[in-house]
């Protein structure tokens, strides 16, 4: 009787171990989605808006980061019209190029990277 009562605890106490280690692993293995076109747009009108508030960034450095950013919604909005609204796998690669230009853009003009 005592051996069956000590392995009832035994196993009763790794449990909860058991399955601790099987839902962080699940979870670790889970790869991250990239964000989405949309969501990166919005991340860096935040970024810029950020730079102005924080004074960061001038009138001219917001106006040319806005302005390429325009430039970067016209191109997609181009690309949608020529394919009944959605983006082939290639205008997406070129858009997340873009946008990786602009990111590196806005963190060189709010930090005053490359200024003499």
């Amino acid at each position: 009787m005592k051996l069956s009562v000590l392995a009832f605890a035994a196993a009763f106490a790794l449990t909860p171990a058991a399955l601790f280690a099987q839902t962080s692993t699940a979870t670790a293995a889970a790869p991250k989605k990239p964000a989405t076109i949309n969501q990166r747009k919005e991340n860096q009108q935040d970024r810029i808006a950020q730079g102005v508030k924080s004074g960061q960034l001038t009138a001219a450095e917001t106006a040319r980061l806005e302005h390429q950013e325009a430039g970067i919604n016209k191109e997609e909005s181009g690309m949608r019209a020529q394919d009944k609204g959605k983006l082939t796998k290639q205008d997406r690669k070129t858009l997340a190029h873009q946008q990786n230009v602009e990111s590196r853009r806005i963190y060189r003009t709010k930090h005053d990277i490359g200024k003499k």
